[in-house]
């Protein structure tokens, strides 16, 4: 069914998803669709941040709103609670440098999504979150991209077939 999407809308769509965002995106685009970095980084980037900016400003009507609904409420509350358990400290200590690091280290379960929830849940301020997921996205994807081609060098010149 993907199939009849273009690749540079799989890349630009798939960016915007929770937990696959820019980091994975790039990567798959390159080994999959053999597309180069600099080709799916753009597209992937602008994808990742397309929903952040919402994320940030509108969030707080969407809790109000699902917060009427049982189910919703409790997997919120299990998520809020993960999310601030999981940031709390850094947060606290360094704000904004805490939030760019966690959105920078490119391991499951962060990234600008969870980066956007944190800045909200932290009632850090818009502009300055803003900017630093997006600088924070950059650098995961960059780690990601440095290792997908060591990875893939290194499998090279091995003599390992990675195309299948």
């Amino acid at each position: 069914m993907l199939e009849v999407l273009p690749q540079w809308f799989q890349i630009f769509f798939f960016s915007m998803f929770p937990w696959l965002e820019a980091r994975y995106v790039i990567p798959f685009s390159m080994l999959q669709y053999g597309w180069e970095w600099w080709q799916a980084f753009p597209l992937a980037i602008a994808g990742n941040i397309l929903p952040i900016p919402f994320i940030l400003l509108f969030f707080h009507y969407v809790e109000k709103f699902l917060r009427k609904y049982t189910f919703w409420v409790k997997i919120m509350d299990w998520l809020f609670a993960r999310t601030r358990k999981k940031a709390n400290e850094r947060i606290i200590k360094y704000e904004y440098l805490g939030l760019f690091l966690f959105v920078a280290i490119p391991v499951p379960f962060t990234g600008a999504w969870t980066g956007a929830l944190i800045a909200y849940l932290f009632n850090l301020k818009f502009s300055k979150s803003l900017l630093t997921i997006f600088l924070g996205l950059i650098i995961a994807a960059v780690i990601m991209i440095l290792l997908t081609l060591y990875i893939s060098w290194a499998l090279i010149y091995l003599g390992i077939n990675i195309k299948g």
